[in-house]
């Protein structure tokens, strides 16, 4: 199935194998009601618990099972409900059902934040004791000892209490975000290649954008950031009180900054963070080699933000299919094995993937689900390449989530936002190596070589920038600044001037762009973009060099889960984030690929 060029489908205009299967979480929105309620039902049975959690070893493992039992029955209600309304975000039934679940969720945070403060009053002896007399609470070790290691950052009982109560309120900012954003906002038509007029939304404004059309990737630019300036000073405020929400939650558990409290979760120390940017910060040379290289390539006079996204060759128009595609990511992951293939081959006959964009989707792709579901893949599918890597991205997170809940128990089922995307980032430089050895001309190496820089640019340089925007506008405020529409458009731009050097065309428009992304309210994630794709790029390297021993390695990495700290997860997988190594030797691979598409063009 394809979508017209002209036309945003609806959804019932979809076929059923191309939508995701959220029928196999609950057959219908009575079922999930049923879940709704049983939640209720635990959530008063797990209160019963208050004030006797640790009585002795045998009440702790009740309790433990109990809240894991609570958190998996709430998840499923809260992701179900999520994941219907991002089919629609104009769909009032769902709106209301993710509301009331975001309500209970809030509800069940509150409801057992006693147990973490109970499990603290402990002495550490007292709690070795419970270990050794109750065999069924040693699965919980590593759990337990995390929890000792955070101990100076956790409140009293009703402080806790009162901070999980506020957690509802604190997910405000995020929410009018992506309303305004995804729901209520509306783009101007441009005229396409052949002169159509066309609405522009956030599926199509990157195919556009890559257009070989220069009017058209101008137009689209100036339509996108232009509607994004009109709400400037909305966007200021909602993302001001993201900021805000940070550091409330950093000076409440006694953080020096709302970046060491947001690593901190992880046991990732801060100085990770800032060897990356420093790292970054010395390998710019290579970006404004290769944004000289673009420029000459494009044969421009002037380089804009607008032609950074279409490719160098022009005379290669790579369209593929949704089903050609799921060949070529076959074909590009079978050094991961049989097994993996297997998992992948299941994922995309099983439905778990919903392809296609329709009107009211939400933007962008993601991967999804809970531990008792399918690890479901949101797309908003078209024929070009950089979608192709999409796919391979989403279904490097979805078995990344098979392999850990097939393999660890419910308290280790998920992994660390560290380690997230590694797995995804590893498929695409596995796939990007094989098309690279299977091109049929000069032309399509080039093209393909170019998308592989893009990859480094955008998810290297490009996430770092995002990184250090976000840590400048947290450090700012935490300082007495004011982030005013203004303020955050004149810092925006200057990075970018920083990060792409004075030979290009920083465009005034580019100074709204950090309207536009999401991540910012994602509390320091973009950075482990970065540090994920250099990661990726060792793993990905020693397991076409070393075959088994490395993918058995890898495999292991899948199904670790929360079963130790993402950077003891990684060390055995074969990369040590705790040195800078990773970053200087992908950017070093960086400037060769750089050096050597210097020579073809």
């Amino acid at each position: 199935m394809k979508n017209e060029k002209n036309t945003i489908m609806d959804r019932s205009d979809i076929l059923e194998e191309y939508k995701w299967d959220l029928e196999s979480m609950y057959v219908d929105d009575e079922a999930w009601e049923k879940d709704f309620e049983n939640v209720k039902k635990l959530v008063e049975e797990i209160s019963k618990y208050k004030g006797k959690t640790v009585e002795s070893s045998n009440t702790l493992l009740e309790v433990l099972k109990l809240r894991d039992n609570l958190y998996r029955t709430i998840s499923n209600v809260l992701v179900y409900a999520r994941m219907r309304l991002d089919e629609d975000s104009r769909n009032g039934t769902y709106q209301a059902l993710t509301d009331r679940a975001t309500n209970l969720y809030v509800l069940v945070n509150g409801e057992t934040s006693f147990i973490v403060p109970e499990i603290l009053s402990l002495e550490e002896k007292d709690l070795e004791s419970f270990l050794g007399k109750e065999e069924g609470l040693r699965v919980y070790t590593h759990y337990l000892e995390d929890v000792l290691r955070g101990k100076k950052h956790i409140l009293s009982k009703s402080e806790e209490a009162l901070l999980a109560q506020i957690g509802e309120m604190s997910n405000t900012p995020d929410t009018v975000f992506s309303m305004l954003s995804n729901a209520d906002m509306k783009f101007p038509f441009i005229k396409d290649e052949e002169g159509n007029n066309v609405e522009i939304t956030h599926g199509n404004f990157i195919p556009f954008m890559e257009s070989n059309d220069r009017r058209v990737r101008k137009e689209a630019f100036e339509a996108v950031y232009s509607t994004y300036e009109k709400f400037k000073n909305t966007f200021a405020s909602t993302l001001n009180g993201c900021v805000k929400k940070n550091m409330f939650y950093s000076k409440a558990r006694k953080y020096n900054s709302s970046l060491e409290a947001a690593l901190d979760e992880n046991n990732i120390p801060t100085s990770v963070y800032d060897n990356l940017i420093n790292s970054v910060h010395k390998n710019l040379d290579s970006m404004y080699k290769y944004m000289d290289i673009r420029k000459r390539a494009l044969k421009l006079d002037e380089l804009h933000m607008y032609d950074l996204y279409t490719p160098i060759v022009k005379d290669v128009d790579i369209k593929v299919s949704y089903d050609e595609a799921q060949k070529i990511i076959r074909k590009g992951l079978e050094p991961l094995g049989e097994g993996y293939i297997g998992i992948l081959d299941e994922g995309f006959n099983s439905r778990w993937i919903d392809v296609y964009e329709n009107r009211g989707k939400r933007s962008g792709a993601y991967s999804s689900g809970t531990y008792d579901s399918k690890p479901f893949v949101l797309l908003n599918y078209h024929e070009t390449l950089d979608n192709v890597f999409t796919i391979a991205h989403e279904m490097g997170h979805s078995i990344h989530s098979y392999y850990t809940k097939k393999t660890q128990p419910y308290v280790y089922g998920s992994y660390s936002i560290f380690l997230a995307e590694i797995a995804s980032t590893t498929n695409e430089s596995l796939l990007i190596d094989y098309m690279l050895k299977n091109v049929k001309n000069e032309n399509e190496k080039l093209y393909l070589l170019n998308h592989y820089l893009e990859q480094f640019r955008t998810t290297v340089y490009r996430q770092t920038m995002f990184a250090e925007f976000e840590k400048i506008i947290h450090e700012y405020a935490e300082n007495g600044g004011a982030l005013t529409a203004d303020y955050l458009s004149s810092t925006y731009k200057k990075l970018n001037e920083k990060y792409y050097g004075s030979n290009m065309v920083i465009d005034d428009e580019i100074a709204f762009e950090w309207a536009r992304i999401p991540h910012f309210y994602y509390n320091f994630y973009v950075f482990q973009y970065a540090t994920g794709f250099s990661s990726a790029a060792s793993l990905s390297q020693q397991i076409l060099k070393e075959g088994k021993e490395a993918v058995d390695r890898y495999i292991g990495f899948l199904k670790s889960g929360d079963s130790d700290y993402p950077i003891n997860v990684l060390k055995k997988a074969g990369v040590d984030m705790t040195v800078s190594q990773p970053i200087d030797k992908a950017l070093e691979l960086f400037s060769q690929l750089v050096d050597e598409m210097d020579k073809l063009i």
